[in-house]
């Protein structure tokens, strides 16, 4: 294989000279000249469109990445490279490139289907493949994700963008639902009063939707109530805890017990 190489090389660059050199050069310099103000005016052409920020930024790598490649086949022409060896030297390695190369085009692909369609934003809090956190950053490879944990998660955006995403922003609110048990002996009139004035004393709940109260479930020991609010994202997590809280505090004042599952034994004396 050393040999080949070595060989490719000697035929393509054996007939290399000053002249053609600084010729290549003088040429190649011009290219990066006209390269430069040619991606001023495409930048300027796309900020008047109605394209998305990041999509133009895409746009615009893609297209420098062919004008470099241009200006290198057209230097190589100058320097009469045989360019039939270039590839030649090139295919050595090809298997792998095409892979990395698909790799790299499915995520860039996955991109540009995530900006064009929009599912989320930075900034959103979304869940993928059992992944949840806010949206930090979406690049050309992958998107990244801040998890609640403070964790930094990358998802390729190859998988993202085939995947189930949930957004928990984009409607600008998000229902946050409680459960709790109350004993067979609380009326529930008196249950539902308890809860409302749990959701009374909660702050940052939304008044639209408005919050409602479900008897929902008749346990062994226990029935359970269902209590539905609306909060704005951000306030999501302050909502959940913050009504937990007061639920209790609720109860207590209304007098009403809050079970857990038990067993209750009675023992009959055999007076037989």
């Amino acid at each position: 294989m050393t040999t080949t190489i070595s060989s490719a090389l000697g035929t393509a660059f054996g007939t290399l000279s000053a002249s053609k050199i600084l010729t290549a050069a003088a040429i190649l310099v011009t290219c990066l000249i006209v390269i430069r103000l040619l991606m001023k005016l495409i930048r300027r052409l796309l900020s008047q469109s109605k394209l998305d920020e990041r999509v133009q930024r895409y746009m615009l790598s893609g297209i420098r990445l062919v004008l470099y490649i241009v200006a290198g086949i057209i230097t190589a022409e100058c320097l009469e490279i045989d360019m039939s060896s270039l590839v030649a030297l090139l295919s050595v390695g090809s298997l792998g490139v095409t892979l990395a190369a698909e790799d790299i085009l499915g995520n860039v692909a996955g991109g540009l289907v995530i900006l064009s369609s929009h599912p989320f934003s930075i900034g959103d809090f979304i869940e993928a493949d059992s992944t949840s956190g806010t949206v930090e950053e979406i690049n050309l490879n992958h998107t990244k994700l801040i998890t609640p944990e403070g964790v930094l998660v990358m998802l390729p955006n190859k998988e993202l963008a085939s995947s189930k995403v949930s957004n928990y922003t984009l409607l600008g609110r998000r229902r946050v639902t409680r459960k709790v048990t109350a004993s067979y002996d609380a009326p529930t009139e008196t249950v539902k009063a308890a809860c409302r004035e749990a959701l009374a004393k909660t702050e940052h709940i939304l008044e639209d939707p408005a919050p409602s109260v479900y008897l929902t479930n008749y346990g062994d020991s226990s029935i359970e109530y269902t209590i539905y609010c609306w909060a704005t994202p951000e306030n999501y997590w302050d909502v959940h805890f913050a009504l937990g809280e007061r639920l209790r505090e609720a109860f207590a004042a209304h007098d009403v017990e809050m079970t857990y599952d038990h067993l209750n034994v009675h023992i009959v004396e055999n007076r037989s």
